[in-house]
């Protein structure tokens, strides 16, 4: 029976390219001239550093920019809100790996109420659909693509 499966991922060594790359920009930008500002990443998470909120904004457009460019699609990022004292602000973005449990379900509950003859089963951070005909699962591709889940999806492991 055809089968793929439904999975969220990024690559960890292009965010960390990424990263690199910010900040590099960061260190030739004017506006940054004598400014204790950088990126830190540890695995999937990544810490704005910077003297100033404001900065910490213009940090964040850079590093959508460079993720963008290395085709990370930057609806995995978590953005959490800044921390600022008094000379310093910090800020924290991580990165979204795997489907949580709450977000399959309710994938897979849109899947069932489409009515399309299919399987879906959750797999730990993955979904597994199966059907009796390809394109039977082509349908359920393009229905998962036009949901809003907030996450990049990508359809692998496809079996005819």
């Amino acid at each position: 029976m055809p089968s793929f499966d439904v999975v969220s991922e990024v690559d960890i060594q292009e965010v960390r390219n990424a990263v690199d790359q910010a900040n590099r920009e960061i260190g030739t930008r004017f506006d940054f001239k004598g400014v204790d500002a950088q990126f830190e990443q540890s695995d999937a998470d990544i810490t704005l550093r910077a003297e100033q909120e404001f900065q910490l904004t213009q940090m964040l457009d850079i590093l959508r920019q460079k993720l963008a460019k290395r085709k990370i699609d930057v609806a995995c990022m978590d953005i959490k809100e800044p921390e600022t004292s008094l000379n310093a602000a910090r800020q924290s973005v991580l990165i979204k790996q795997g489907i949580e449990t709450d977000l399959a379900k309710k994938m897979v509950k849109a899947i069932k109420a489409s009515k399309i003859k299919v399987q879906a089963q959750i797999q730990g951070e993955q979904i597994r659909v199966t059907g009796k005909k390809r394109d039977d699962l082509q349908e359920v591709m393009g229905l998962l693509r036009d949901g809003d889940y907030g996450l990049p999806l990508q359809f692998t492991n496809f079996r005819d």
